[in-house]
């Protein structure tokens, strides 16, 4: 996902987007154990992924507790 994609975002739907990040992180780990895994490269993508989500929503709590 895009940065400029997420920011639009509240922050419930930011919370959601994660969570189906994580799961599919999960499935895409347990692809790789069992040797299932095809696109290898899926699993960096969707680690970034997470990575940018986490950022907006601690920016977006930061700027809550400010105010």
């Amino acid at each position: 996902m895009k940065i400029d994609e997420l920011k639009n975002k509240t922050l419930d739907q930011l919370k959601s987007i994660l969570m189906d990040l994580k799961k599919e992180s999960f499935n895409l780990r347990f692809q790789k154990a069992n040797g299932q895994l095809e696109n290898t490269s899926r699993v960096k993508v969707v680690k970034r992924s997470v990575a940018r989500v986490l950022t907006l929503i601690n920016n977006v709590s930061k700027k809550k507790v400010e105010k």
